[in-house]
């Protein structure tokens, strides 16, 4: 059986990578990372479409498309299509009966995200996106969680979208827990003061969380270039001491996107073997920087 790599999972609060098996007992499985090891690895054949994962379950591709290695989703455009036709992110499954809850998200200096998730998936999403420090708001019917959210984007001046670009170049410059921490509060308290909260929506009161032991992050070496595009026969090779939302973070500064890796048969490479993958510079944040709020997730 092969199996394509599904990126980056977090599982009970830890990072593993995430594998499809195609053909006969085709399934799904997990490979847990652990900080410190060494990793290192080259792409096989071709990137493919890895269909589509809905309820748990994922669909494959009718055609087996290729996909292209920059892209950060390894869906061919007809899959991409099916997966957006009934989803909550793009607000084509307005009837979802699950509780949701709405969240404050900060990602460094100046970057906070309002979002929902389902109540259900805990601090997964939190996880996933590379939320360091963040607290609930409020939980309630879908509707109620997405009104909520477009409040608190008007009123508080937050986006529900920012670039992971933008997150991995603050990473490096991350200020103490207790700035973080009064940073979520105070925009917290400015959430709780406003007037118009729906009336089925139940207010949370603050409790703020920090995702920088579960990630790895504290003391790590400065992120100076990231992985563009995993190619054929190309390898990835390094000692991983982080990883936040999709990125693995290497000891001599090398950032992997997961989502670049998604869609390819990875297969083991000889050790002392270098990365030799097209990389590209990530711009420098000075501490304290406005690093601006744009682009996806």
């Amino acid at each position: 059986m092969t199996w394509w790599c599904t990126g980056i999972r977090w599982i009970e609060g830890g990072p593993a990578i995430g594998w499809y098996g195609q053909g006969p007992g085709r399934g799904e499985r997990s490979s847990p990372l652990a900080y410190g090891q060494s990793l290192v690895f080259a792409g096989r054949g071709e990137r493919r479409c890895l269909g589509v994962r809905r309820a748990g379950r994922r669909t494959p591709c009718p055609t087996e498309r290729t996909v292209p290695g920059r892209s950060g989703n390894a869906q061919c455009p007809e899959c991409a299509r099916l997966d957006r036709s009934f989803s909550v992110a793009a607000d084509t499954n307005a009837a979802d009966p699950r509780t949701y809850r709405v969240y404050l998200a900060w990602f460094g200096p100046g970057l906070v995200k309002v979002g929902i998730t389902a109540e259900e998936r805990g601090s997964a999403r939190l996880l996933e996106q590379g939320a360091v420090t963040w607290a609930w708001l409020g939980r309630g019917p879908l509707m109620a969680t997405r009104r909520t959210e477009e409040l608190l984007r008007a009123a508080l001046g937050v986006p529900d979208r920012i670039a992971y670009a933008r997150k991995r170049a603050v990473r490096g410059h991350l200020p103490p827990g207790p700035e973080r921490a009064a940073e979520v509060a105070g925009l917290h308290a400015r959430a709780a003061a406003l007037e118009g909260w729906p009336e089925s929506l139940e207010r949370l009161g603050c409790e703020v969380r920090d995702h920088v032991e579960a990630f790895g992050l504290e003391g790590i070496p400065l992120p100076d270039r990231v992985i563009s595009e995993m190619v054929a026969g190309g390898t990835v090779a390094g000692r991983l001491v982080a990883a936040a939302g999709p990125d693995l973070h290497f000891a001599d500064g090398l950032v992997v996107d997961t989502r670049l890796l998604a869609g390819w048969e990875l297969a083991a490479a000889g050790e002392g073997t270098a990365t030799d993958v097209p990389v590209a510079g990530i711009p420098a944040v000075l501490p304290g920087a406005p690093g601006g709020q744009d682009g996806l997730f």
